[in-house]
């Protein structure tokens, strides 16, 4: 048997170098790649968006290196692959080969983590979709085990744009009145939600679009769209235009998923340290609000050496980054280096607009900075005579989190899961504002907000 270590000692290439020939011959489109030991048996089976690349990197002094892969990568004598129409039928077919083939080498966990799963519950009346390390023993329908939590999620964002299913924890039945009147959170308004939370879609529709995400999970893509298909034509000829046009763009959603982009652009890099619902659950009780905060948008300014001052807006939905609700602005009324007055001047922008076009604001409202943000922040909703959302600022120095009419700021321990979700907001509305950066520096900026 080959291995990266050590030369054949017979004459001509090793089992190893001759896969990893094979790898670069390999196309540059999505799919599955698998690792084989010299007797044929898969050891481990992965996804790639460019299998040339991915399937190449297994065959570089990096991997030899790299802890996961360092103890195994040797013993690889072969190597195939299967193409897939884009990235995420690449991750289903990874998982259902990981399930079948059970490869010694994916058993290994990663962090010493359990794997995620996508998890659909099946006896509600309007069944939710999520992501979790600790699924159901009943009640639920399975999907996984995945390798990554962070490509999982964004695969999750992209099939809710086409099925429009829920992900919140809301207990909703269908025969009781109140859900008409209750208000239907930002996912809705993106139309990335039918919001059966207010009763907009009856049943019997919500669970057909639970049907039809059950079968592109399961693998049978093109049935799914033959039958939709049928039912547009059907819809049509039955003169229901507003069904048949619904049809028609799920349709061409589901054909475009190659065009969609990486995955993990859709979901941000999961942070080991962060609980999302233990950080709502946090927010809610620290900040005595009555509902849990769905939605947190985070601002931050920055400045290009002393002169141009850029700004960023971004959006959490259900404590993880949501990335089609990021925004980027060019400060243009404010000379020089004031950070009050930039933030004076986003805000303005960005919550006229939402107030014009009728949109939801966000739960909460998150600034970088301490009393002097916060204060030009509710000058901002004064001036323009809006009720703001639940504001706060984010003192790096000390951690401190500082409120309207409160006079002394909160501090919370190190480890409360509600101070490590508000950073995780807080640095990546400054990682998006240095990117904002990075673009100006190269001139390929692209129109802001």
């Amino acid at each position: 048997m080959g291995t990266a270590n050590s030369q054949s000692d017979r004459e001509g290439p090793s089992a190893f170098e001759q896969a990893a020939a094979q790898a670069r011959t390999f196309p540059q489109s999505p799919g599955v790649y698998l690792m084989k030991d010299a007797s044929g048996i898969v050891i481990y089976v992965g996804k790639a968006n460019n299998l040339r690349a991915r399937a190449g990197s297994y065959f570089l002094k990096a991997a030899r290196e790299e802890p996961r892969t360092a103890s195994w990568v040797g013993e690889i004598a072969d190597v195939d692959y299967v193409e897939a129409e884009s990235e995420v039928d690449a991750l289903l077919m990874e998982s259902r080969l990981i399930k079948d083939i059970q490869p010694r080498h994916n058993r290994e966990l990663k962090d010493g983590k359990s794997f995620p799963y996508l998890q659909i519950t099946t006896r509600e009346d309007f069944p939710r979709v999520e992501v979790t390390r600790t699924p159901e023993r009943s009640g639920v329908k399975l999907y996984g085990p995945f390798t990554s939590a962070a490509t999982l999620r964004g695969a999750l964002q992209v099939l809710q744009r086409i099925f429009k299913f829920r992900t919140c924890e809301l207990d909703i039945d269908e025969s009781d009145e109140k859900w008409q009147w209750y208000r239907p959170c930002l996912l809705a308004s993106i139309d990335q939600c039918t919001a059966p939370c207010n009763l907009r879609i009856s049943t019997e529709e919500y669970r057909e679009d639970i049907r039809r995400l059950k079968m592109f999970m399961e693998g049978k893509k093109k049935k799914l769209l033959a039958q939709m298909q049928a039912e547009m034509q059907d819809a049509s000829a039955k003169q229901e235009f507003e069904r048949a046009a619904r049809l028609r763009d799920e349709i061409q959603l589901v054909q475009t998923l190659d065009q969609r982009g990486e995955l993990e652009t859709h979901a941000q890099v999961e942070v080991f340290h962060i609980d999302p619902k233990k950080g709502l659950a946090g927010l809610k009780q620290v900040l005595g609000l009555t509902k849990l905060p769905r939605s947190i948008e985070g601002v931050d300014v920055a400045h290009l050496a002393g002169t141009d001052t850029v700004a960023s807006v971004v959006q959490f939905i259900d404590g993880l980054p949501f990335k089609p609700g990021y925004r980027r602005y060019k400060i243009r009324g404010v000379d020089g280096v004031d950070d009050y007055r930039s933030l004076r001047e986003v805000v303005s922008r960005r919550f006229h607009r939402l107030e014009a076009e009728g949109q939801l604001f966000p739960d909460l409202l998150l600034i970088d900075g301490g009393r002097g943000q916060l204060n030009a922040v509710l000058d901002a909703f004064s001036s323009l005579q809006i009720e703001p959302p639940t504001v706060l600022g984010l003192a790096k120095r000390e951690e401190e989190i500082y409120l309207p009419d409160v006079a002394e700021p909160i501090r919370l321990t190190r480890q409360s899961y509600a101070l490590r979700l508000l950073q995780y907001v807080r640095d990546e509305s400054h990682r998006f504002a240095q990117h904002y950066h990075h673009l100006l520096r190269s001139k390929s900026v692209l129109p802001d907000d």
